[in-house]
């Protein structure tokens, strides 16, 4: 009775510590919810978002007008204004400096290109992010699966060995043909090992670019390494580049901020000139006037500013063509590695992944009912394996591919 009167004590305690370690654990993630966790707490990103907001306030400094500037002072303020050594003297003024020129518009102009170029190194900067999360996420799924393929092997594996104990205690076998089949479980031991050690560290490198800062073991993901195949032409492709890449608006974005800053320093090659209006009371009278300075830019007309603006003009021209091309090449080479993965991954999944199965299959029960050889099973055994790695292996490559084509074109291939 008390055994069973604590058991019901400890029951609601059970079922709640067991509901709070099913809710603690984390549902596996898939790729949007990834990416959009990276675009939330990656730190770098988060940096970049903030630096963007800081040169973003240049507008506002850019967009000022120039301050008045208020004057006074005093002469002889102790003497009366009958004394005969002179009467007081005051005087207060407001002046002004008027640029000319348009300054104020080209320092706008120049202050919102340089926003606009920072924050399109802010999505390339996103753009690599991604791209490096798309690959640590395929390879964690690649782990997962050839963990899967692994512990399956394995399990197959030991029941062979079982199954070649009872014909060794029965007789029907040497030692020696069962030591050399017991040695292989080595190998199937090394690869769960191995792969189990991979999907650690993909897991590890998947939290860290998402921002997570002390990785967890409970960390999962979701998805398939099976990738449809897209419809994809190699000239949309270039086109789609050209259009969206952000490091290629960031190229075409520091040539208008170049252009903004030549245009910026022939207006300040202009003179701007300082009006005053003033007040002066001296003894018993009172006197209005005005002062007005006109620097004369007869040796400084800012020609140094004016030529090296125009050179980095034409150098920002040069570096945007650069770009471009490099994109078209870009485009190319991924296209091309794309049309490689997408035959292999074929090969396997259409041929010689099944090929594999069967010719393993068949010398199993040929050497189980002592038709075959064991060297003949033994090496069907370690091409099922290596094929099913290679299988896994394409399909991976092949997901890689995609994400470099959307990588170099900034789209979303797969859906």
């Amino acid at each position: 009775m008390k055994m069973r009167w604590a058991y019901c004590l400890m029951l609601p305690l059970l079922q709640a510590a067991w509901a709070g370690a099913q809710q603690s654990a984390s549902p596996p993630m898939t790729l949007p919810q990834a990416l959009d966790f990276a675009h939330k707490q990656n730190p770098s990103l988060l940096s970049a978002a903030q630096h963007v907001e800081a040169v973003k306030a240049g507008e506002i400094t850019a967009g000022l007008r120039q301050n008045p500037v208020l004057t006074g002072s005093g002469q002889m303020v102790t003497l009366g204004p009958d004394n005969p050594n002179g009467p007081d003297f005051y005087t207060a003024g407001v002046q002004r400096l008027f640029e000319r020129g348009n300054k104020r518009g080209v320092r706008l102009d120049l202050a919102r290109a340089t926003t606009a170029f920072t924050d399109s190194q802010r999505v390339d900067l996103q753009r690599q992010t991604d791209f490096a999360i798309k690959q640590a996420f395929t390879r964690m799924l690649f782990a997962k699966d050839a963990l899967r393929v692994s512990e399956d092997n394995l399990a197959g594996y030991r029941r062979t060995v079982e199954l070649m104990q009872v014909r060794l205690d029965a007789g029907q076998m040497s030692r020696n043909d069962f030591a050399r089949i017991e040695l292989q479980l080595a190998g199937f031991e090394n690869d769960t090992d191995n792969a189990r050690l991979a999907l650690q560290q993909a897991s590890t490198q998947l939290q860290s670019l998402m921002g997570i800062e002390r990785p967890k073991t409970d960390f999962d993901v979701t998805g398939s390494l099976e990738t449809p195949a897209p419809a994809l032409t190699l000239d949309d492709l270039r086109q789609k580049a050209l259009d969206t890449r952000p490091d290629v608006k960031a190229a075409s974005q520091q040539v208008a901020v170049n252009q903004a800053g030549v245009r910026l320093a022939y207006a300040n090659g202009t003179t701007d000139p300082t009006l005053e209006g003033e007040f002066e009371h001296s003894g018993h009278a009172n006197t209005a006037g005005f002062n007005l300075q006109i620097p004369l830019r007869v040796f400084d007309r800012n020609q140094g500013e004016k030529e090296r603006a125009k050179y980095e003009l034409e150098s920002s021209k040069l570096a945007l063509t650069a770009t471009r091309n490099q994109a078209i090449a870009d485009v190319d080479q991924s296209y091309e590695a794309y049309q490689t993965a997408q035959a292999q991954a074929a090969r396997y999944r259409d041929k010689y992944l099944d090929e594999a199965k069967r010719v393993r299959d068949n010398l199993e029960f040929s050497y189980r009912n002592g038709q075959g050889t064991l060297l003949d099973y033994l090496s069907a055994l370690q091409d099922y394996r290596s094929v099913n790695l290679q299988s896994l292996t394409a399909n991976a490559q092949l997901q890689l591919a995609i994400h470099q084509l959307s990588y170099v074109t900034y789209t979303e291939i797969l859906p």
